[in-house]
């Protein structure tokens, strides 16, 4: 019996020890897999994360932008409308590239024609800074931002940012080459001046004349300057479109009024290049005295080859490559989820408020340094200029 009995409690011990074993081993299983599990799932995790941070930097594939562009008819619009399409293609977007041929509604037309086509974002040179209020209330309503390019766009809370060259400047600076080169300073004597700038719709304008005519003022002020014609105020010397033709017309008639007897005439003030070539046109054909110190902007072939002839003393360099490749970086931006780089958050207020914006700078181009500002920098090739 007793035998039984010892035979009985080693059974049981033997069995107690196996199920503690199996116990701990199926404990150490459970907990294996629960380890696993929440290794799985940082993976997972960690793997949205990363497709999420890859998504997001290439947003740019098969992103549409619209990009309405004034005219054709103007080099320089030529010009930006190509750099920001190659520049904007190269960093991975479509773009929507449109001319205006200078009709403000056939720009309406574009603008609307970008939003119904799924433009995500619209660059905009306007004709009429005024005239876009529909469309970008349009796209507004939709989300879309929009970027002004190198012309304010007015009166209009749709503007997201503004990109453009510090446009006071350029007239500061024609206006003190002005100083320099009928050396007002020391001048004993009164200088004949006259005035044109560009387009009244055009807000760059007053930025242009008036950087300008705050240097040139105080020389008109105490007689060292002389505007024979009378014409002074923006509305006087305003150039419809900025077109050479009209410029050349008005030239033609204050030379006839004022210049055709003798009288000389020592400069000329013209706030860009297209203005400046009528005024040179109309010297070519009715004036015969001293030829005069004629300004310019935007560094067009036609002037350019006028500067290496002595026909046009400067002009202001705007390189439309920088201006293209800063939207380019304030698009990918914004198409990204961030904000544009600005550097001017005081100067222009479109009528609805201050617009956040970036001011590339500009350059004075004379006979001087022409060749390594526009040649050896890539911008023009020499055959071009001759």
């Amino acid at each position: 019996m007793k035998r039984k009995l010892l035979a009985v409690a080693m059974t049981l011990a033997l069995a107690a020890t196996t199920l503690a074993g199996c116990g701990s081993k199926t404990s150490s299983v459970s907990e294996s897999k629960e380890t696993q599990a929440a290794t799985t799932a940082a993976e997972t995790t960690k793997a949205a994360e990363s497709k999420a941070e890859e998504t997001k930097a290439g947003k740019a594939d098969g992103v549409l932008i619209g990009v309405a562009m004034p005219t054709k008819d103007l080099q320089r619009w030529n010009q930006d409308g190509t750099n920001m399409k190659k520049e904007l293609e190269d960093a991975g977007y479509k773009v929507d590239l449109q001319f205006a041929s200078n009709d403000v509604q056939t720009q309406v037309s574009q603008i609307e024609n970008m939003i119904s086509n799924g433009c995500q974002l619209l660059v905009i040179a306007s004709i009429d800074g005024s005239s876009l209020g529909e469309p970008l209330a349009q796209a507004k309503s939709m989300g879309i931002p929009v970027i002004a390019y190198d012309r304010l766009i007015m009166n209009s809370d749709a503007v997201t940012y503004y990109a453009t060259f510090d446009n006071y400047k350029v007239g500061q600076k024609q206006g003190e080459y002005l100083v320099e080169a009928l050396g007002l300073e020391k001048a004993t004597d009164s200088k004949n001046i006259e005035l044109f700038t560009g387009d009244p719709a055009d807000n760059n304008c007053k930025f242009f004349f008036g950087g300008a005519m705050d240097v040139l003022k105080k020389y008109i002020d105490n007689g060292k300057l002389t505007v024979k014609s009378g014409q002074t105020a923006f509305e006087q010397v305003a150039t419809a479109n900025w077109d050479s033709e009209k410029a050349q017309n008005r030239m033609d008639t204050i030379i006839a009024g004022n210049y055709s007897d003798g009288t000389v005439l020592d400069a000329v003030l013209c706030s860009n290049d297209s203005t400046a070539l009528g005024v040179e046109n109309a010297l070519a054909s009715s004036y015969t005295g001293k030829y005069p110190i004629i300004t310019g902007q935007d560094c067009d072939i036609a002037n350019v080859k006028n500067m290496i002839q002595g026909k046009q003393a400067m002009s202001v360099f705007k390189d439309t490559r920088t201006l293209a490749s800063q939207v380019v970086k304030m698009v990918d931006s914004i198409i990204k989820g961030g904000e544009a780089e600005i550097n001017d958050t005081k100067s222009y207020d479109n009528g609805t408020g201050i617009i956040p914006t970036y001011l590339c700078d500009p350059v004075v181009v004379t006979l001087d340094n022409y060749k390594d500002m526009l040649i050896t920098s890539g911008y023009y090739k020499e055959d071009q200029l001759k």
